[in-house]
């Protein structure tokens, strides 16, 4: 991990953090013993963060074992623990299936979440790395969405197929599949129109791309759910829903630095079992990068390796 991206990671953070060492010293201004009330206090300080209930629970109960184990006196000794408790609750690392190519990359998600920067966002990375890079723009609602893609194609020197507004999203998918085999790339990134995730039709309709989309490629397809951290619990609602409309293969989490309910990460990759992908902490493209549950675990609790 580069210190440029700690100090990205950290500030973006650094709202959640507080919140949760606020509750933390709170508990441990009225007794520096790592009692009942420590672990009850953490329990309720990373439910706040949005880690869920259930999550926070199974957290605070294998820290508890560790301490018990361990012999362990001071909260600081249990936090360090914790960066580990909470680094394994994460699905355990498989291959990035943005490195995995040649690919095709369903961007999902509703309205607001961050899924055509993120599409920009990835392709500069993408071509950063050498990559050939197609971005369909499949949310044909939303002319902003559109130019948006433009600008960020044009950044990273990426080619986008776009069709006028209100054309049939599944037919821009289609075509910016076809596109991707003609030229060889080796990323094909399509950025489809945000949607409620309680709406039956528009869901239907996300469906169907998904079906032409694998149809029609070569290439192995995965569907990316791109979330909002601060949409908090309801974020996670909307990972159960496109979870099981879809299937999905893993999540990208924007707009961590606008928020102190970060713990959303965890929540999402404890009850759905999905990898995180990329996480967002600002608008350039170097603020998303890859997520390493050891450095995100360090940087929501304060906890920094000494050898970063």
């Amino acid at each position: 991990m580069s210190a440029a991206w700690w100090d990205r990671l950290s500030d973006g953070l650094s709202k959640t953090r507080d919140a949760i060492q606020s509750r933390v010293a709170s508990v441990t201004g009225r007794t520096p013993a790592l009692d009942d009330a420590f672990f009850e206090g953490l329990e309720e300080a990373l439910i706040l963060a949005d880690a869920g209930a259930s999550a926070a629970a199974d957290l605070v109960e294998h820290l508890r074992d560790l301490v018990r184990r361990e012999r362990l006196r001071e909260p600081a000794e249990a936090l360090e623990r914790l960066v580990g408790v909470i680094a394994d609750a994460f699905p355990p690392e498989s291959r990035d299936p943005l490195s995995d190519l040649p690919a095709v990359i369903l961007l999902v998600g509703v309205n607001g979440s961050g899924k055509t920067t993120t599409a920009g966002k990835l392709a500069y990375e993408a071509r950063g790395a050498g990559r050939r890079v197609v971005i369909g723009s499949a949310d044909t609602y939303r002319a902003a969405a559109i130019e948006q893609l433009r600008v960020w194609a044009d950044r990273a020197g990426a080619t986008v197929v776009e069709r006028q507004r209100g054309a049939d999203p599944a037919s821009v998918a289609f075509e910016a599949v076809a596109a991707g085999q003609q030229t060889g790339a080796d990323l094909v990134l399509i950025d489809t129109a945000g949607r409620l995730h309680t709406s039956p039709d528009l869901m239907e309709e996300l469906k169907k791309v998904d079906r032409v989309v694998r149809k029609r490629s070569e290439a192995p397809v995965r569907s990316l759910l791109v979330l909002d951290a601060t949409a908090g619990q309801n974020a996670l609602q909307q990972a159960r829903e496109f979870h099981a409309a879809l299937g999905l293969d893993g999540v990208v989490l924007t707009k961590l630095d606008g928020t102190a309910t970060g713990g959303i990460v965890i929540g999402v990759a404890f009850e759905l079992d999905l990898p995180i992908v990329r996480i967002g902490v600002g608008e350039a493209p170097e603020d998303m990068h890859a997520f390493d549950a050891c450095e995100f675990a360090r940087a929501l609790l304060g906890v920094r390796d000494t050898q970063v």
